[in-house]
Order: structure tokens, then sequence, then C-alpha cells
């Protein structure tokens, strides 16, 4: 993957600081631009040419969500703010991740690896067809059938949806909640967000996170407990 550009806006220099020293860690992230706030951004981002934008959310003149909502042409943007109680808003924002100050190494690191997957994957990209029982996805000059009962899980990835299945990952150009609305993954519950799963795949269910036939463990949002009987 060549270097993703990534620019930083944020109205306090030590987290300005902290952000850039994290972005640096990774060789396929190149900072671009460090702002202080939006105004100051307006023309680097007016040349369309940003990767990944790392935005504090409450700052003047212009928010980081009201940035978000008129630049949703930059594939990726990352919040990282004080204030946890934004999150549901910035990823209504379409927001790829949402981060706590302060960060660490080790939380960051997951969005990064989140970042290059997303980008890897929106590359391959393909418009799904369907029948009863299975995903085609065209690639080359034919096509791959998924076998629905081969999936693990599924993902939301912004406008994109990744298929995780049980030696194999695909990335569809169709939204999270499309994808859910085909009668091919009637089967399937909501348990996040960001995450639905068939409901045969489910080996336990904790307070926190479900834990799949596999081994493999999926976070419980708050509000799709209910959903699992959880309440």
């Amino acid at each position: 993957m060549s270097d993703l550009k990534c620019i930083i806006i944020d109205d306090n220099e030590l987290d300005r600081l902290m952000v850039e020293s994290l972005i640096r860690k990774f060789t396929f992230l190149s900072i671009t631009g460090v702002y202080s706030n939006v105004i100051e951004a307006l023309d680097h981002l007016a040349k369309g040419d940003v990767d990944v934008l790392f935005s504090d959310i409450d700052m003047p003149e212009i928010t980081g969500l009201e940035l978000r909502r008129k630049m949703k042409s930059i594939p990726v943007c990352v919040f990282i703010t004080s204030y946890a109680e934004y999150a549901v808003d910035g990823f209504d924002a379409d927001a790829l991740d949402f981060l706590v100050k302060p960060v660490n190494l080790e939380r960051f690191t997951r969005t990064a690896n989140r970042i290059r997957e997303y980008m890897d994957l929106r590359k391959k990209a393909t418009k799904p067809e369907f029948d009863n029982e299975s995903v085609f996805l065209k690639e080359g000059h034919g096509h791959v059938k998924i076998v629905v009962n081969d999936i693990l899980y599924i993902e939301a990835l912004k406008d994109f949806t990744k298929i995780v299945t049980t030696d194999k990952q695909y990335c569809v150009s169709l939204s999270f909640g499309n994808l859910l609305n085909e009668g091919v993954f009637s089967s399937f519950v909501r348990v996040h967000r960001s995450f639905a799963v068939p409901t045969k795949q489910i080996h336990k269910i904790q307070s926190q996170k479900i834990e799949l036939q596999n081994g493999v463990s999926i976070p419980i949002g708050r509000s799709y407990k209910g959903a699992l009987n959880l309440d």
C-alpha cells in the first residue's frame, strides 16, 4: 500500500503532538498537514488530497462533526476527543473510529490497522448479488460464491460491509444496513452498531461480548442487548 495522506486538526497543542507521535509509528501513514482549527485546514482540504482525517470534535467556529458532514469525500475520518458522549454523533457522521483522549499506543494500533484494512478492502469491494443461500461477488472475469452458512459475522465499514467467513474476508459495496435487509441474512442478529452474527454461530454470550463457535469474540453494543435477552 502507498502512504495514506493524513491531516490532524485539534485546537490543543499537546493533543496535536500526541496524535503526530502516534501516527509516525506507522509507515503507511504520512502526515501532510497539522492544524489548530478547521479554518486553517480549509485550503488543504479543498485540494481533495486527504485519505485520513484525524480530528478533534469540540473546536471553535467549526466543530469536527460539522467538518465531517461537509467533507464526506475524505475516505476515512477518525475522531479523537475528550468526550466519550460524542461517540454516537461521531459514528453517525460516518467516522471509521472514535478515540477518547488520552490515546495509548495499543488502542491507536487497532485504529491504524483498521484504517489499513478498510483502505485495502475498499479497493476490492464489489456489488453483491444474492440467491436464497449465497452471496455472489465478481472477481476478475468470474464470480465468487459465499455460502451464508460459512459466514462468521459481518462488519460495517462506513458505506461498505466486510463479510468474514471461516477462511477468508470480503468487502462488498453495500452498506451494513442494506445488506442485513437482504432475505438471505434473515438468520443474522445485530449485536452492535457495526456487527451482526448468524445465531447458529453464537457459542457463548457474556456481558460485553459474544464468543463465536470458533473462539472469535464480537462486541455487544449496549442498545442491542435486548435482542439477545441480556437485559
